[in-house]
């Protein structure tokens, strides 16, 4: 899947920025936190204010979690090489079908002017937000926010397929599955590792690059933690001006 080309923007978007170019924003004290999908607009706050990212709402500050575990996953976006392992692990584990997906990788494209570009991909999968819209909607409570875990789940023996919970998800993570005439997604792996024992997504697990951290949020000596609190790290997450407040988020390193 591609993101196109971004349109020029007024000067103040520093999405055409390359990867170098934005990391030079920790240079002169500004981290990002901020990115609505597709790169169109990213969101500065001060390095010294970063710790949490408070100020923009896209990290609680530490210590401030609704839930423990508080189960996340940051996504280190520059290292991935779309080499699709963590796509093949998630069919296998959580038969996906072949049209389907819990999981993908996007492509963006910036130009680097005579006909250079930087070609990044983004992973995207459901991004089990503390606001969730698709468990607002949902009639027949098919969908919900785990108490414990803070995962939202889907319980397939209730859902109609209406796919409304498919409509207002702001990240496109559902997807309609045929066979079982039900809406699937991903749930971070919780009912074919997670509640089994096994701690580790099958796509992290499958990952060569270590892009896929996943871990307790809520826990200070979790590495989720130290990665989204450290101040020297550019944090964002997809779309924030939803509201939705996800737990997915993603650094430059």
């Amino acid at each position: 899947m591609k993101i196109d080309d971004l349109e020029k923007m007024e000067s103040e978007d520093v999405s055409s920025l390359s990867s170098v170019e934005r990391r030079n924003f920790l240079k002169i004290g500004f981290a990002v936190t901020g990115m609505y999908l597709g790169g169109s607009v990213l969101s500065l706050v001060s390095v010294k204010n970063a710790h949490g990212a408070s100020a923009s709402g896209v990290v609680p500050e530490l210590g401030k979690y609704p839930y423990n575990p508080h189960y996340s996953m940051v996504l280190r976006e520059k290292l991935c090489i779309d080499c699709e392992r963590c796509k093949d692990a998630c069919v296998k584990t959580n038969n996906v079908p072949s049209y389907g997906f819990r999981t993908t990788i996007l492509e963006k494209r910036h130009s680097l002017g005579e006909d250079k570009y930087e070609t990044i991909f983004v992973p995207v999968l459901c991004n089990h937000c503390n606001r969730p819209p698709c468990v607002r909607v949902c009639p027949t409570t098919a969908t919900w926010k785990d108490e414990k875990t803070g995962i939202v789940v889907m319980e397939p023996s209730r859902c109609i397929g209406c796919k409304t919970c498919m409509a207002a998800c702001p990240y496109n993570a559902r997807y309609f599955k045929e066979e079982a005439r039900t809406v699937d997604k991903c749930d971070f792996c919780f009912q074919s590792r997670l509640s089994k024992g096994v701690m580790t997504p099958a796509c992290v697990e499958a990952c060569p690059a270590d892009v896929r951290v996943f871990g307790n949020l809520a826990d200070p000596a979790s590495r989720v933690s130290q990665l989204v609190h450290s101040p020297e790290t550019m944090v964002w997450v997809l779309r924030p001006e939803t509201g939705a407040i996800p737990n997915v988020f993603y650094i430059n390193s």
